[in-house]
Order: C-alpha cells, then structure tokens, then sequence
C-alpha cells in the first residue's frame, strides 16, 4: 500500500529526529544561534508575511482574541527570537542522570534524561509559537511538526523557511523541522500514534477539545483558561487596582487573563467603584452579580458568565462574604490554570495558596506572569493544566522522558531468587 505524502513527511521527521537526538549540547546550541541569526536576517520577510495574513484575516472577520494572537508585532517578534537565545543558555535537558544506583557489586543502574521523540504542535493563530516550539524542540533533541492555522499560513511559512535556512549552517538536519499547511492533513497527523509522541494543541478550548478527542497520541495543554482574581477583605487599594487592570486588560485575548473578580464584601464599598472606574477607561465590559451593582452600575451576570472564558474586555465580578466562599468559587468554575489573591494577611494568603488547586497559585502578583519566558525556560510549548506532570508552563523538561539504564557483568536474576538468593545492596552512588 502507497503511503501518503503526509506519512512520509512524518516519517522523515521521525529518522530525522533520531540523528538530532545523538548530538551533543554544543552542536544543538550552535543551531540555536544559528536559527537567531536566520530569524533575524529574516525579519522584513516575516513581518510583511504576516501582515498579510492580518490584511486576509481583517477581510474574514476574525474572531477579535484570535485576531490579537495573530497579529505579529516587531517588537513581539524580537522577544520571540530573544527566546531562542534564552533557550540556548539554558542548562543541557538530554543525558541527565537522575538515579544512580548500586543494585549488587558490578550492577549498576542510572535513570538518564533522553528525547521524547517527535512532538506535534497544532495551533491556532500565534505565529510566534512557531519560534518558541522550534527552539525548545531543538534544546531537547526532538523533532517537531508544526500546523498553524489556515489565518496564520503566510507567517508560519516565513518563519519555517528562516528556521530551516539557520538548521542549513549547523549540525541539526533541517528536516527535523517540518510545517504542514493544509487543514486536512490535522485528522491524519492525529491517527499517526506509532510515530508522534506527543500532540500539543495551543488554541480555543473547542480547538483544544476536540484534539483531545480525537487521537490516541498523548495530549498536552487545556482547554480553558478561565482565571480568577480574588480581592480579600485585608488587600492593599492600590495595588489590587493595579492589579486586576494589569490581569485583566495588558493581554485580554491571553489564557492566562482572568476572567472573573471575586471581591471580598468587607471591602467591596470602597474597592469596586475605584476600580470599575479604571477597568471601563481601559474599554473593560463590567457584569456583575446584586452586590456588586450595589455599589457599581454595570451589566447583570448570569450562570453562564461565571464559566466563560471571554479573551476579551469583559470581566465578571462577583462580591463573596468570605475567603471561603471565594476559594469555593474557584473550585467550581476554575479551569486549574491560575489563581490569584490580593491580601496583606499572610494567613489568608497561606490558605489561598494551599487550597486552590491549579497549575499556578499566585499571591499579589498578576496571573498575568503565568509564562515560560516569564519563569525563565527561555520559551513555553504550552501551559497544561493536567494534574500529572508537566503542568503548568511546560519548557525544556516537559519535553524530555528517561530511560533506565542497567549495567552488569554477566549478572543474571537466578543469583537473587530461592532458598540461597543473595540480597541485593541496593546503595545510592549520587547523581554527579
């Protein structure tokens, strides 16, 4: 049976990524920089490919939060390259030994830091993610094929392209790297089990759900996005204002946006029509519960609102009597990406930490900082909100595995069964 053009390209991609995965730190670095260089050679090429793609987008009515993900800014794009070197610095993933261990006299077993194999990326928008997944594919030795959405086809072109001319100069097969364009080719790649390792959608939740749905190949990432911001009745004004403008409104299309503002009622009357007033002049849609319009004319919530993720100008607002209530709240209609308190009571700030069960918990801070670049792993793949590892913002180790390596001379498992079973000294060697 013919095989399609589709499997060969896989197929390909998976030898290639064996080669990759024999190379040395120092090669996959020089790649990195390499890569950097070619980015940036190819910077007006990028930009003008992707205003094309906004030009098309506009003409298609794009969705408003996919059009911002789209949207390939220069200054955007330089951080996107100042990754790739941010990941190049950071300390080699593959190799590491983990256990090491003495099982008897000779017989000696490590756990060793290896590649996943070959990672398939489906996105929507973000042209950018093409550039962080690239270079954390390549730190970690695997290979990588890569399926932006039809409203990003231009830009994802011009990046592959530029990536592929860097890998040209180095050690790394270019063909490591692969882009797929057409829309069709997504129900294929998901069938392909035997040589994808690992699928990671980044998109909207029915994009996310609906591969998650639809292949047998392990899913990283989530769904929803749906974040909270509880404001307890021991917060300092200010900085909870600044705050929730700041998670609410620097990045509003971003998964790590709240979505909703939980308000303690003890300090909802001097609170909320403070920062209603600075959330609607930043063009913020405020829908409040009773007790929030109370004290602040605004838009009636429903159920719904509570369970919606709006990658918009919108936020809900609801006012609660207790920090319980807030934490029960979250518990309901948390999504397990990020939480945030903004409180100067340690206690309550320790009990918000340790209760809410989310991949981030944060204390006085954004939930806006929920980020790879931002945790220092150079770039993110995706945040996943599952509760086994990786969660969270995944860099370099959620794209590496291990194997146990034993090694003896002649040992054999009759020496340690039976009447006379020798015992085994089972004495840690360290891991340097």
């Amino acid at each position: 049976m013919t095989e399609s053009p589709l499997v060969q390209r896989v197929k390909e991609v998976h030898a290639q990524a064996r080669l990759l995965a024999t190379l040395n730190a120092s090669a996959r670095n020089e790649a990195l920089e390499q890569v950097a260089c070619a980015l940036e050679d190819a910077r007006e090429e990028i930009l003008a490919a992707n205003a094309a793609d906004c030009e098309q987008a506009k003409a298609n009515n794009l969705n408003p939060s996919l059009y911002a993900r789209l949207e390939l800014s220069s200054s955007k794009l330089a951080a996107a390259i100042a990754g790739v070197r941010q990941v190049a610095a950071l300390p080699d993933p593959l190799g590491q030994r983990q256990l090491h261990r003495e099982l008897d006299a000779g017989l000696i077993l490590s756990r060793v830091t290896c590649p996943l194999g070959v990672l398939g990326v489906i996105f929507e928008a973000r042209p950018d993610a093409v550039v962080q997944i690239a270079s954390l594919a390549i730190k970690s030795g695997n290979g990588a094929i890569l399926k932006g959405g039809q409203e990003a086809r231009c830009s994802c072109q011009a990046i592959v392209h530029a990536i592929h001319r860097g890998l040209e100069k180095s050690a790394v097969p270019a063909g490591a790297i692969a882009l797929l364009t057409d829309r069709a080719e997504v129900v294929e790649l998901l069938a392909l089990d035997q040589w994808v390792d690992l699928i990671i959608p980044r998109g909207t939740n029915e994009f996310v759900r609906y591969i998650q749905n639809n292949t047998r190949i392990p899913v990283l990432g989530h769904a929803d996005g749906l974040c909270h911001l509880y404001v307890d009745r021991a917060a300092d004004i200010e900085k909870a204002i600044a705050i929730t403008l700041d998670a609410k409104t620097q990045y509003p299309a971003a998964c790590n946006a709240i979505e909703t503002l939980l308000v303690h009622q003890g300090i909802a009357k001097e609170f909320l029509p403070k920062v209603a007033a600075v959330l609607e002049n930043a063009g913020v849609e405020l829908r409040g519960d009773a007790l929030a319009r109370e004290w602040v004319s605004m838009t009636p919530a429903t159920d719904a609102d509570w369970a919606t993720e709006y990658c918009d100008l919108i936020l809900s607002v609801r006012v609660v009597p207790s920090l319980e209530a807030a934490l029960e709240h979250i518990a309901t209609y948390g999504s397990g990406h990020t939480e945030a308190i903004v409180t100067e009571d340690a206690a309550a700030a320790a009990r918000f930490l340790q209760e809410v069960d989310a991949a981030g918990v944060f204390h006085n801070c954004s939930t806006r900082f929920a980020d790879g670049f931002r945790y220092g792993f150079g770039a993110e793949v995706g945040i996943s909100t599952h509760k086994l590892p990786p969660r969270g913002p995944v860099g370099l180790e959620g794209l590496v595995t291990y194997k146990y390596q034993l090694v003896g001379n002649g040992h054999i498992v009759a020496t340690y069964s039976g009447a006379n079973a020798k015992p085994f000294t089972h004495r840690d060697l360290g891991c340097q």
